[in-house]
């Protein structure tokens, strides 16, 4: 589902799940907890979702893309959403604005909301952007409510006020808005704007999950993992944690190949995690480039490949993710093993 640009990112964390030091000897792939205690009792890593046009199934392709428009002589055509998907924004604001005045159709309404909000073929004007939200949802568009509460939050075309914002997610939640329900559930983890209650946050993660989002799946399953909110269950953790990782999210990906490496909670599977690990370290995931690099130094779960596991320990040590062990295995490498390593290091910083 299309992520818009509507608001800067909630500073909702509850903690950071982090993935830490291992022994040696058995290089397990196991996560251990912030170097900085959270003030919640459980840690999971959350990021804001926010909103998507009322009709969107995939991101809309840049300006220039092939895309396929529905038929005109097909009545039931969305000629809108298929002139936003092609990026002929200026002919969808103004197919949307007719079908707004003439038709008073919500959908419509929640499309020139998102192309004001996003300056998309017209100046941006989020206090615009808000009046046609604002109508949208009065007329139950559950993905207008969404939309506007996220502005509500951020303060674009106004005062913040996460009050309003937090009736409106109730809302759309209610209507069925997965997006809304997830960023419901980061409130009552956050326990700052709604007093803090995880087995509430686990039931809207649950409805969102229930629902394909990749990132409710990557919060449940840390709830599960850990027992907030819900009882303890190390397989249903595992199983959100395979279906988030489907879905391309790469915190997930990091902990299911963690998982798969440990056999926690599912079937031992070796080459299937180094292969989600390298999926994930070429996505930046900087704990994912460590877990990798200590596998191809060591040999522990695929082939020795010194060169390029010391590569991704450079990148991941420029990315903070530093470890003294493969520190101890650049010194020992060769000149030439360290060379090589650096150099690749460079290319893939896009360093000279």
């Amino acid at each position: 589902m299309t992520l818009l640009r509507l608001a800067r990112p909630l500073a909702i964390v509850a903690s950071i799940l982090m993935l830490g030091e291992s022994a040696l000897a058995q290089l397990q792939l196991t996560p251990q907890t912030a170097d900085t205690p959270s003030k919640t009792s459980k840690s999971v890593k959350t990021k804001p979702i926010k909103p998507a046009p009322k009709t969107a199934a995939k991101p809309a392709p840049a300006p220039d893309a092939k895309a396929d428009a529905p038929a005109p002589d097909d009545p039931n055509a969305d000629l809108v959403y298929g002139a936003y998907q092609r990026g002929l924004y200026k002919t969808a604001f103004d197919l949307a604005m007719k079908r707004a005045q003439e038709n008073k159709d919500p959908a419509a309404m929640s499309m020139l909301g998102e192309l004001y909000a996003n300056s998309l073929g017209i100046k941006r004007d989020y206090g615009k952007a808000i009046e046609w939200y604002q109508r949208a949802a009065d007329l139950g568009d559950r993905e207008a409510m969404f939309a506007l509460a996220m502005l509500r939050i951020s303060g674009h075309g106004g005062t913040p006020d996460r009050a309003v914002a937090v009736k409106l997610l109730a809302s759309s939640a209610k209507l069925g808005e997965p997006k809304a329900a997830y960023n419901l559930a980061l409130l009552y983890m956050d326990g700052q704007t709604l007093p803090q209650d995880f087995k509430r946050a686990a039931e809207l993660l649950r409805f969102a999950a229930d629902a394909g989002s990749p990132e409710a799946q990557y919060a449940l399953a840390t709830f599960y993992k850990e027992g907030t909110g819900v009882e303890k269950n190390l397989y249903k953790s595992v199983r959100l944690l395979q279906a988030a990782s489907l879905a391309g999210n790469v915190d997930a990906e990091v902990e299911y190949a963690i998982a798969l490496f440990n056999g926690t909670g599912t079937e031992k599977n070796e080459a299937a995690a180094v292969s989600l690990l390298r999926k994930a370290a070429r996505q930046n995931s900087a704990i994912a480039q460590n877990r990798l690099a200590r596998v191809l130094v060591t040999g522990m779960g695929a082939p020795v490949d010194k060169v390029e596991g010391l590569k991704w320990h450079i990148v991941a040590k420029t990315a903070g993710k530093g470890d003294l062990m493969l520190d101890e295995a650049m010194a020992q490498a060769t000149s030439e093993e360290r060379d090589k390593a650096q150099s690749a290091a460079r290319r893939w910083l896009g360093l000279k």
